[in-house]
């Protein structure tokens, strides 16, 4: 299942190392790899996050995800983006776009960090959205109950997560960007309007995919009565709203990658400002990322450790706060992974010590062994 599951992940670095090597040399294959690394590590608790999604879609969707999720994530994020920021907040056309990063990587780069602002801020608000929303939301299993309780109770108020990402927003605009570290001056109205931008950008699509996975879940209670009378009128509906939820909830899957995406493209270019080495380096790591994703789903990991999930959320939750705040401050992308890995490896281990206390002393040797085989 690990050869299956990760064998594109496999082939792709042997292919993309084998391709920096020729093109760029031991310098340019040690950079690529780099640069994987870079990508996995900040990247981890987004292949948890989408595993949760994922798991609820069937395996054409979870093929999808590998196959033309993978060419958005790296052409699309890795490669095309950076691009059209610079062409937008440049005012150039795409083609002068593309050749300034071909032929002249300094002033390119310049640009792109003096974008980082308003990035930072759309995907700061974005994460922020999904950790209000996690942490606002009553659950069976609490990680931090000292934390989770409370707000669970105050999460009853429909738009309070909404009312905090604003409150936090308006903070980061009349504080943080008013003298920032990148590209200097005053960014208060651009980060007020790209964070504003993040904000509608999750309300509408995971809005629609929440809207559709509920009437999906509707239908699957009806599933038996359907599945006695396929001839009755409407029953062939389901498979139509199974396919529109599966399809917003891989839009919804995209953005978070897009959102996660972020902080490494702008950290790539502490150690590259070749856009096409870059986009292969990131691409690497984002491929084992999307195969880590499918294999949490069919190990049933998140099922087997009910906390990693509560882990990656915090993790996100940190990594929003991160972003808006290097809108101002110079954060290194080491402490972003760090603070993302050591939360994970603490809800698994929580996860661990809940599975051992649960099997009780009897039957110890068989929790062991299956903690074993779910690592």
């Amino acid at each position: 299942m690990l050869l299956k599951t990760f064998g594109w992940s496999f082939a792709v670095t042997v292919v993309g190392l084998a391709v920096a090597g020729v093109l760029w040399g031991w310098q340019g294959l040690a950079i690529v790899g780099i640069l994987s690394i870079l990508e996995i590590s900040l990247s981890f608790d987004n292949a948890v996050i989408n595993a949760g999604i994922l798991r609820k879609m069937n395996a054409f969707w979870q093929k999808i995800f590998l196959t033309l999720g993978i060419l958005v994530a790296v052409f699309g994020m890795r490669l095309v983006f950076p691009v059209v920021i610079v062409a937008i907040t440049a005012k150039l056309g795409p083609i002068e776009a593309v050749k300034l990063a071909i032929n002249d990587k300094a002033h390119y780069q310049e640009l792109v960090t003096a974008a980082h602002p308003a990035i930072a801020a759309f995907g700061g608000i974005f994460l922020l959205m999904i950790f209000l929303e996690f942490l606002f939301e009553e659950r069976d299993h609490k990680w931090l109950a000292w934390i989770e309780k409370p707000m669970a109770r105050l999460g009853k108020l429909d738009t309070l997560s909404v009312i905090v990402a604003l409150a936090a927003l308006l903070v980061t605009a009349m504080t943080v960007a008013t003298n920032v570290a990148h590209g200097g001056g005053d960014k208060t109205a651009t980060v007020l309007l790209a964070g504003v931008g993040g904000l509608i950008t999750y309300l509408v699509v995971g809005g629609i995919s929440g809207y559709f996975e509920d009437k999906l879940e509707d239908d699957e209670e009806d599933e038996d009565e359907a599945a006695a009378a396929p001839a009755k009128k409407g029953t062939g509906a389901a498979v139509g709203l199974a396919g529109k939820a599966a399809f917003f909830m891989f839009l919804y899957l995209e953005v978070i990658d897009a959102s996660f995406s972020f902080d490494g493209v702008i950290g790539a270019f502490a150690i590259t400002n070749d856009i096409f080495a870059m986009a292969l380096g990131l691409g690497i790591g984002a491929m084992y990322i999307r195969s880590l994703t499918v294999f949490l789903v069919r190990k049933g990991t998140l099922d087997d450790y009910v906390y990693l999930e509560h882990g990656a959320h915090y993790a996100i939750g940190a990594l929003a706060v991160i972003l808006l705040a290097t809108i101002r401050y110079e954060i290194s992308e080491v402490i972003t992974g760090l603070i993302g890995v050591v939360l994970i490896g603490l809800s698994f281990w929580s996860s661990v010590v809940k599975n051992r206390r649960e099997a009780g002393p009897g039957d110890g040797a068989e929790a062991k062994a299956e903690v074993s085989s779910g690592v």
